[in-house]
């Protein structure tokens, strides 16, 4: 009998222990836009675009004005945020629409051994090589219905029939906003207000300023808007649950809007991301923070929270520390991938606080965008206007080939990247600095330059496919080196 009631007590305690430890596991969303420039929120700077809700997360929480991701493309973007891994680190993944290496656990994996709930609704475009990915969330859906196809429809849903004795893990991820604009077309005004007037669009100096261009900005910031509104309704449905002081919200992008000279693009225009981070219990200073941080080191930020055991697959670094320390450093590099995405591409880029350095293997060919933006009016507008010669440098910029072999730009003084100083006799000493680090950074990762990487699946100028089967997919960077096998982090 006294072994018996032992016996009792001790399974007590360790399930009072265990409640006890959940009860300090944060929960965790993670908002993912897609296509979504770092500048497009309001808290960001552009007046044009609706987003109070997200400015509200950023008044209240963390605003980080040095977050970059590792690749401008969809699919290896998202795959490297849930694994903590560059994109040639995952495998095929480098490229767009592959899978991540079977062996690799995703961050979802991780916060289920931890004892989380974990949940994607809307946009999915991972999976592994051997096709499975379904046990890592507890619950999956596509986010769509009619009248909304922006990848946010059983949001609150998921939040409201979450199990209650477990901390959850939400990927809430969005299709705004991704081409071809649904949004105009599925616009509810009681719910977003009103759509957005071209007058209140600004046109960055690499676009023409014309009324279709306008338009093309207008429809990308309502899908932005309509963004905003459901993260608001999440918000709201947290704030009724009375869970919303315990839950750490960031709120991101894959990549760049899809306009010329933005995604796929190394440039900020392409890389940087909007980061905000909200958590009232967890974050004791809050504020704008000018720390240089890679989504990498979102995974290991929420396993760390989690209490899990570090994970050696990571090479991100968590950033738990920035959250009673805004201005802290957590790493003094960010490092960046431009692969195939529609077409041929190879390049790499370092980023500190003050420069941006980027080397381009594949000089020859234009960095036009992705096929989708090629076929965009903005695009019309602006291949109209260099086939008559009256773009200025910036916009002239999209047609450019061959491109130069390696660029410098010092950031705060040239926010768009467009004084090349890779040739100022003043700079090189930064250069080769910049230079010598990304090398070692390639070695370390086992990145590589294969002879044969994967071609053209689509015209330059129409975005009109040319090729209709897989037979312009060669070998993707890091496979030979069997990168993906690779743990080391590089410098950082």
């Amino acid at each position: 009998m006294v072994h018996r009631r032992l016996i009792c007590f001790l399974f007590s305690l360790a399930l009072l222990n265990s409640y006890l430890s959940a009860q300090d596991q944060p929960n965790i969303i993670v908002f993912i836009a897609d296509d979504v420039s770092w500048n497009d929120f309001g808290c960001y700077g552009n007046p044009g675009v609706r987003t109070t809700n997200i400015d509200a997360l950023a008044a209240n929480g963390i605003k980080f004005t040095n977050a970059y991701l590792t690749a401008s493309s969809c699919s290896p973007s998202r795959s490297s945020i849930i694994t903590g891994r560059y994109p040639h680190n995952n495998g095929k993944a480098a490229e767009l629409h592959l899978a991540i290496a079977d062996h690799l656990p995703w961050i979802p994996e991780l916060l289920q051994h931890e004892g989380y709930y974990t949940a994607l609704s809307g946009k999915n475009h991972m999976k592994r090589e051997d096709g499975s990915h379904e046990e890592f969330w507890d619950h999956l859906d596509g986010g769509k219905e009619p009248g909304n196809q922006g990848g946010e429809a059983f949001w609150v849903k998921v939040t409201q029939e979450r199990p209650e004795d477990q901390p959850f893990f939400f990927w809430f991820a969005s299709s705004d906003a991704h081409r071809g604009w649904d949004g105009d077309k599925d616009w509810k005004s009681d719910l977003y207000g009103p759509l957005t007037d071209i007058a209140d669009v600004t046109v960055p100096p690499f676009l023409l300023d014309t009324p279709e261009t306008r338009q093309d900005l207008a429809s990308y910031y309502n899908e932005i808007t309509r963004f905003d509104y459901f993260i608001g309704e999440v918000v709201n449905e947290l704030s009724a649950q009375e869970v919303l002081d315990e839950t750490l919200i960031f709120v991101l992008a894959d990549n760049g809007r899809p306009f010329p000279r933005a995604k796929t693009r190394l440039h900020d225009s392409g890389m940087k991301t909007a980061l905000v981070a909200h958590w009232p219990e967890g974050i004791t200073d809050p504020g704008t923070s000018d720390s240089l941080v890679s989504v990498i080191d979102l995974a290991p930020t929420f396993l760390e929270l989690a209490e899990g055991e570090p994970n050696e697959t990571f090479q991100g670094v968590s950033l738990v520390s920035l959250f009673s320390k805004k201005d802290g450093e957590v790493r003094k590099y960010a490092f960046s991938e431009h692969n195939w995405h529609d077409y041929e591409a190879l390049a790499r880029s370092v980023r500190t606080k003050e420069w941006m350095y980027l080397e381009n293997l594949r000089t020859e060919s234009a960095w036009q965008g992705p096929a989708d933006s090629v076929r965009s009016p903005s695009f019309v507008q602006l291949l109209a206007s260099h086939k008559s010669g009256g773009l200025n440098p910036a916009q002239q910029d999209v047609f450019l080939a061959p491109r130069p072999g390696a660029e410098l730009y010092k950031m705060r003084e040239d926010p768009y990247q467009l004084d090349n100083l890779v040739g100022s006799k003043d700079h090189i000493g930064i250069k080769r600095a910049l230079s010598g680090v990304l090398k070692v950074w390639m070695l370390e990762t086992g990145d590589s330059n294969p002879d044969q990487i994967s071609v053209d699946e689509f015209d330059r100028e129409t975005g009109l496919r040319i090729v209709p089967d897989q037979s312009y997919r060669h070998e993707t960077p890091g496979e030979s080196k069997f990168a993906s096998e690779i743990n080391r982090h590089g410098p950082r």
